[in-house]
């Protein structure tokens, strides 16, 4: 067994994936940020910031709720975890508050972001407001349409949004174009990496900020329960980053659970899908080794899901790494088993789920639990960004 599943090794590989695969011309600046990140995120003047953003600004902690009618009908007690009441509506603000303040600290003046669902990008935007800085985020053509309502809200809050049109014009796409600018602007340019993917020191640093998640779910279920430890915890993975921040803590606890949820979409192996941990194999994707779903002659395939951000052909190298040593139960969800989570979530509890967060709900009728476990479900998300979505399933159901 691993000494620790959490952090990369000093070349930035979590077991056999990770690493930096980057242009030469991106070297001085991936370089910069892996010499001083942890010496600027361990500094007392960086932790007071953080943390006093993170209890004023993003309103945490965020609750650690027990569904109760949930509970009931899959016979367990489910807890979950309410990243959907920060601020923007995400998980995302933990990751984009850290990294604002790091490239403040580099003195970098403009920065760019890649997403797709786009709570990123307003996550992103919502932080330069908030710092007074420079924000264009790029978005994939087909991700724009469908979640018309954080574009407009990312150009309220004064970013520019750059469509991406090649390809699927999705997730993937976007961060090429992201990386592109990078590459055309390296001096006085900073890229806040929304998901654990990327090159490192990326996937280590996204993980740290989102690892609040699991620090607060351990507090929260001793105060409930008189143990940190649950039977399990679950989450949703695209690239990964609400998921690496809820399985953090619990990562060297051989006795929980960590249980994934990727995107099926139509079906694992009909063509149409996102299931990067069976479909894939190991690659290059976005400056990493990680499982990539490609071709044979290593084309990337592209992803689909009915969730934009969970529509990725690759994963996070520390879950990839959690795969391939079977430390973490990878399954997969449908866009309808997806759908019919969300709707179940807001007819039991009141709470209507991201349909990123509703892949992780659907596990419930996957995994049998006992009646004593506790099990947390990371929500990701709030489902205001998917009402078109939910508004189309209604008018035709």
């Amino acid at each position: 067994m691993q000494s620790s599943y959490k952090e990369p090794n000093e070349l930035g590989y979590y077991g056999e994936f990770g690493g930096a695969y980057i242009p030469e011309m991106l070297y001085p600046n991936v370089e910069e940020l892996r010499v001083n990140y942890l010496e600027i995120i361990h500094s007392a003047s960086f932790q007071e910031e953080y943390k006093g953003l993170l209890k004023d600004y993003a309103g945490r902690e965020t609750p650690l709720y027990y569904a109760s009618r949930l509970s009931q009908k899959y016979n367990t007690n489910i807890y979950l975890k309410r990243e959907d009441l920060c601020h923007t509506g995400a998980h995302k603000v933990n990751n984009t508050i850290g990294q604002i303040l790091v490239a403040e600290r580099l003195g970098k003046k403009r920065i760019i972001a890649e997403t797709g669902a786009g709570q990123h990008g307003v996550a992103t935007a919502t932080v330069c407001a908030l710092k007074g800085l420079q924000c264009i985020v790029y978005m994939g053509e087909k991700d724009i349409e469908r979640q018309a309502p954080n574009v407009a809200r990312m150009k309220m809050l004064g970013a520019t949004v750059v469509p991406a049109t090649s390809g699927s014009r999705t997730l993937k796409d976007a961060t090429n174009e992201a990386i592109r600018d990078w590459i055309n602007h390296p001096e006085e340019t900073f890229y806040i990496i929304g998901s654990v993917v990327g090159p490192h020191p990326y996937p280590d640093m996204v993980a740290r900020f989102q690892s609040v998640i699991s620090s607060e779910i351990r507090t929260q279920l001793k105060e409930k329960t008189g143990t940190e430890l649950p039977k399990a915890v679950i989450a949703c993975v695209g690239g990964g980053s609400n998921a690496a921040g809820t399985f953090y803590h619990f990562l060297d606890e051989p006795s929980v659970d960590i249980i994934a949820v990727e995107a099926a979409g139509c079906g694992v192996h009909s063509g149409k899908s996102a299931a990067t941990t069976q479909l894939g194999r190991p690659g290059i994707l976005h400056g990493s080794k990680s499982y990539v779903m490609q071709t044979e002659d290593g084309q990337v395939v592209e992803p689909h899901s009915i969730s934009a951000g969970l529509d990725y052909p690759g994963i996070g190298p520390l879950h990839a790494n959690l795969h391939a040593t079977g430390r973490g139960k990878f399954l997969s969800a449908t866009d309808q088993e997806a759908l019919d989570a969300a709707f179940e979530l807001a007819r039991l509890e009141g709470i209507i789920p991201a349909l990123e967060s509703a892949h992780a709900l659907a596990a419930l009728n996957k995994v049998q639990f006992a009646k004593e476990d506790n099990v947390v479900i990371c929500l990701s998300g709030r489902g205001d960004k998917d009402m078109d979505t939910y508004m189309r399933v209604m008018a035709t159901s």
